[in-house]
Parts: structure tokens; sequence; C-alpha cells
């Protein structure tokens, strides 16, 4: 697991920076989206300035707990980045996790 952003949370939307080695952006908003029938629907999107970047869905833990699964994707990119948005224990900060997806078939 690694820490690939920090966000504050102001109002009802989340706002940070993402950065890894190839990425390093700041000013990044993750906003709501308006309710939906779709229940596949996300209920976030992620945006850099105008651009949208991405896509965000509530989900919970085992243990109960809220978090955001967060989808990264943009023509720069090779291949989109999943990670989950969870809060700190502070309660102020939400940092953005991301994990390698395992390979399977013992690849």
């Amino acid at each position: 697991m690694a820490s690939i952003g920090t966000f504050k949370k102001s109002g009802n939307e989340f706002q940070g920076e993402i950065v890894t080695m190839a990425i390093q952006t700041k000013n990044v908003r993750i906003v709501p989206e308006p309710a939906s029938d779709n229940e596949a629907a996300p209920s976030h999107r992620v945006f850099v300035g105008r651009a949208e970047v991405g896509a965000a869905w509530t989900k919970h833990s085992n243990e109960g707990r809220e978090y955001l699964s967060v989808k990264l994707d943009d023509p720069s990119m090779t291949v989109p980045i999943y990670a989950n948005l969870f809060d700190d224990e502070d309660g102020k900060t939400y940092n953005l996790i991301w994990t390698r997806a395992r390979r399977q078939n013992g690849d």
C-alpha cells in the first residue's frame, strides 16, 4: 500500500493533491454527483481544474467504515489508477491509498 494523495474536506467536496513518481498534481477536487437511479453510477467525480480525470464510488469496509473507491484515468496514462480514499485518524485529513493489483494464474 502507498499513500499517493492527501485531501481535506471542504463543504461537501474533497480538495487536495496526488503525488506519484509520474503524477504530481495539485488542486484535485472530488465532487459529489447528484443522486442517480443507476446503482452503478459514481457517487463522485474527480477534477483537476475543469478536466474530469476520474470517478469515485461510496463503499463501506467490513468494519462499517465509509470510504471512496476512486478510479483515475486520463489520456496521458497508459492504464487507470485504482485507489481508495480513507479518512485519517484525526478525522480532518483523508489519504488516497493505492495498492498494486495482484496478478492471477501465478503470473
